[in-house]
């Protein structure tokens, strides 16, 4: 699709909630960090209109409604964010593709395989005529993230063996804590798993650069109903998941997630080991990556910390001088920043819809290995 040179880029987020926040404010950044193409804020879409007006005034939005479909068809928007529920991923998206648009959609991609096959399908017509299907794991422009890629594909870490992910959060500690979509299957897919789980198990693919070969996998459901404004609810999704990955390559990862780890807030922990050296890696210090290089001499190895904030480190060089460091709402706007490079220069945009349509068939993979009892699930 050509870029209308002629005005800005048009923008249509579709929720404003806790991701609709978020993406807002990479919107409304990325030009002041980065050489972008002008965007405009065109129009933000929900269900509660009272809500959305609010939201629309408060996120710096143009225009509000709630007909998904009726700003999908505006002449004056050119990009469609997708930030609802897992359930309407592939009708918005789908419907967005077919209208001439740019998606960007947030993980997981889907709920089903069969939702993201459908996905793919329409991305792939929709990049024949040059637009642009991209997913939003985020995590993936966090600076000492693309760092630890950059030296696991430069050799520093040798061969690798083993991978340690972990993405740990306490907000359903309580057991009072009240029902909400994330915990129906019917519009979140699964628990746990697919909100926070994907996330680990995108970051070993994203580093590695390696496809999952075989997968045995655990969940757990520990508050198995909550409050809901009727009543009691049953929760339908899990509230923690373990994994064992092998990749192509034959690394070993394991995977472990959780909404019930009293204290962690929000704790993806990564830990990769290989013959020549190691990473280590945590979302509550994401500025700091810890390397060792275990070629060096006994005496002198050790982890070194690494703050990824200087002028030659990934995205560095848009924001502020050395050691004034970059925090989580950065990585949403470096993601519109290779969005927007993308559709205007033909840069390629990853991960993509295929990219989602594998990892839904590993959470899948996960949720079969479960049900039968922990064996072994080929992919």
């Amino acid at each position: 699709m050509p870029h209308p040179s002629h005005r800005p880029l048009g923008v249509a987020l579709i929720g404003y909630a806790f991701m609709g926040r978020a993406h807002s404010q990479a919107w409304r950044t990325v030009g002041a960090a980065f050489d972008v193409p002008e965007i405009a804020r065109r129009v933000i879409v929900g269900r509660d209109e009272h809500a959305l007006a609010e939201a629309a005034r408060r996120l710096d939005w143009e225009e509000h409604t709630t007909d998904w479909r009726a700003a999908i068809a505006r002449e004056d928007v050119d990009i469609v964010d997708i930030c609802t529920p897992g359930a309407l991923h592939a009708e918005i998206a789908i419907a967005a593709l077919e209208a001439g648009k740019h998606v960007l959609c947030e993980k997981p991609l889907a709920n089903s395989s069969e939702e993201a096959e459908r996905m793919v399908a329409a991305a792939q017509a929709a990049a024949r005529r040059g637009q642009v299907a991209a997913l939003g794991h985020t995590y993936r422009r966090v600076a000492a993230l693309r760092l630890a890629r950059r030296f696991i594909a430069e050799g520093r870490l040798g061969r690798l063996r083993q991978i340690r992910a972990a993405y740990l959060q306490d907000w359903l500690v309580d057991p009072e804590a009240p029902m909400s979509w994330r915990l129906r299957k019917e519009t979140a897919g699964s628990g746990a798993l697919g909100d926070i789980g994907s996330h680990a198990i995108d970051q070993v693919c994203f580093l590695t650069g390696a496809r999952v070969a075989s997968v045995r996998g655990r969940l757990a459901t520990m508050v198995p109903e909550r409050p809901g404004p009727d009543g009691p609810e049953p929760v339908t999704v899990d509230d923690a998941a373990w994994a064992t990955l092998e990749l192509e390559d034959g690394t070993i990862a394991s995977i472990e997630a959780s909404r019930m780890a009293t204290g962690a807030k929000n704790r993806m922990s990564l830990e990769v080991y290989g013959t020549r050296g190691a990473l280590r890696f945590d979302l509550e210090n994401l500025n700091e990556l810890w390397f060792l290089d275990a070629t060096a001499p006994a005496e002198e190895q050790g982890f070194t910390r690494v703050l990824v904030t200087e002028p030659e480190h990934p995205y560095g060089g848009a924001w502020w001088p050395q050691g004034h460091v970059l925090g989580w709402e950065h990585s949403f706007t470096h993601q519109a920043r290779d969005l927007l490079r993308a559709i205007t220069g033909g840069e390629p945009f990853s991960p993509d819809f295929a990219d989602g349509l594998a990892l839904q068939r590993v959470l899948e993979a996960v949720i079969a290995s479960d049900a039968a009892d922990g064996a072994t699930i080929a992919l």
